[in-house]
């Protein structure tokens, strides 16, 4: 089964323009069975997307693309990375991180998650790589896949049974034969494309 997992809405003001409404509308049409959004750093659409997706029929996901800092070869090096809720306590602690990252973490209209506060609130949560802007992307474009392998142990370690390595390929780069190694074995992996129209 496919369900796009991706997909920046109105919320996400920079990259994204797609209408809750129009978004939902389309995937009842196509018989979609679910749709997640992912807004950049906020929950602000998701309280119309779940009376959206109920009303039609295709169960809402809910999530968020994050940056966050602590797994870059730098100090206060930022990636990004895709939390979903699983559940109650996932969007509780969805949205305790990121109203810490607004209070807390925030640089030039730019607010971060850090490691800490996944390792603390990480429970009813699913978290992608970030494909080539996660910590995992970012080090296998620079030829450093120790490094990789490093932080999707990490993040594994973080998620127990809820990490994904994300592979993008939508005429990007192909890193893909080095995604193979970069969870060592240990990871499922997650196939998407990230829509923002």
């Amino acid at each position: 089964m496919f369900v796009h997992l991706r997909l920046h809405t109105e919320f996400s003001v920079i990259d994204g323009t797609t209408r809750i409404d129009e978004v939902v509308k389309a995937a009842a049409a196509d018989d979609q069975p679910a749709l997640a959004i992912s807004d950049l750093s906020n929950l602000f659409g998701a309280i119309k997307f779940y009376k959206e997706g109920r009303k039609r029929g295709v169960k809402p996901l809910m999530g968020a693309e994050v940056w966050l800092e602590g797994l870059g070869k730098e100090l206060g090096q930022l990636s990004r990375v895709l939390l979903l809720v699983q559940n109650k306590q996932g969007y509780l602690n969805l949205s305790e991180l990121l109203a810490r990252a607004w209070t807390q973490n925030a640089n030039k209209a730019q607010a971060s998650v850090t490691l800490a506060w996944l390792t603390e609130l990480n429970t009813g949560l699913i978290c992608l790589s970030g494909a080539q802007a996660g910590p995992v992307g970012q080090a296998l474009l620079q030829g450093d896949e120790a490094r990789a392998l490093d932080a999707a142990l990490q993040l594994a370690g973080v998620f127990p049974h809820r990490f994904y390595l994300e592979l993008q390929r939508a005429g990007r780069c192909a890193i893909g034969p080095a995604y193979a190694t970069a969870g060592g074995g240990h990871t499922p992996d997650s196939i998407s494309g990230s829509r923002r129209f």
